[in-house]
């Protein structure tokens, strides 16, 4: 029997199109891989659809890994995710900017975020830029011993109503979802990676993207909100 950590399942869901991935992790390669393309003049996911395509596929790739699914990675594309661009600005007087001022500085934004848009799951937190003194910079390497910065920030998320609604199908199978990707990001990312969508979602699963912060499922100030800052900072 295989251990479960060593495949990953990654699920695409568009209105167009499903697809679904058993990706071998310390080979990296796709062991299994089956997709359906659909007509639908509607605009929303075809959820009766998507639950036969699961239905199908799914005992194949607990045969593959010698273990059942219970965790799945999301890849969505719809136009109801929401992509929000806003610009935080803070001084620190207690003396120079350090990572865990930025750490601290984000989970405001995040909290923010919570508090106004509580009807979103945030799926993406992406830092754009740096700007210190007027300067932009495109990473954060080390303390500066400025004391004011600003974040340009992009935050993408989607509606929990419909993470509700698959979430419902996958607990017939007793599937959680381990994370959401953005599939428009995923593209826009792999310009300068030559991979395929599974073999992308897993490396920015996993920090390739290094302006990308990985948020803990279930932030809590006092024992840090981070799962891990960027792969920099660690």
């Amino acid at each position: 029997m295989n251990k479960v950590i060593d495949f990953e399942t990654y699920l695409i869901i568009s209105q167009q199109k499903f697809e679904i991935y058993l990706l071998d992790i310390k080979n990296f390669k796709n062991l299994f891989r089956k997709e359906l393309n659909y007509e639908s003049d509607s605009a929303k996911i075809d959820l009766n659809l998507l639950s036969e395509f699961l239905e199908k596929n799914i005992f194949e790739i607990e045969k593959l890994a010698g273990n059942f699914v219970n965790n799945i990675n999301i890849i969505i594309e719809s136009n109801s995710i929401f992509r929000l661009d806003l610009s935080v600005k803070k001084k620190n007087y207690s003396g120079n900017i350090t990572n865990l001022f930025l750490e601290n500085m984000l989970t405001d934004v995040y909290d923010l975020f919570q508090e106004s848009y509580n009807e979103y799951k945030l799926m993406h937190m992406l830092i754009n830029k740096y700007i210190i003194d007027d300067v932009s910079y495109s990473s954060f390497k080390a303390e500066t011993n400025k004391d004011e910065i600003c974040l340009e920030i992009k935050l993408i998320c989607i509606s929990n109503l419909i993470t509700s609604e698959i979430e419902n199908i996958l607990k017939k199978y007793q599937i959680q979802v381990n994370h959401y990707f953005d599939r428009k990001y995923l593209e826009n990312y792999s310009k300068d990676e030559n991979l395929d969508v599974s073999h992308l979602a897993y490396k920015l699963k996993n920090g390739i993207n290094n302006n990308e912060v990985k948020i803990d499922s279930k932030p809590q100030r006092n024992i840090g909100f981070f799962e891990k800052f960027f792969q920099l900072f660690s």
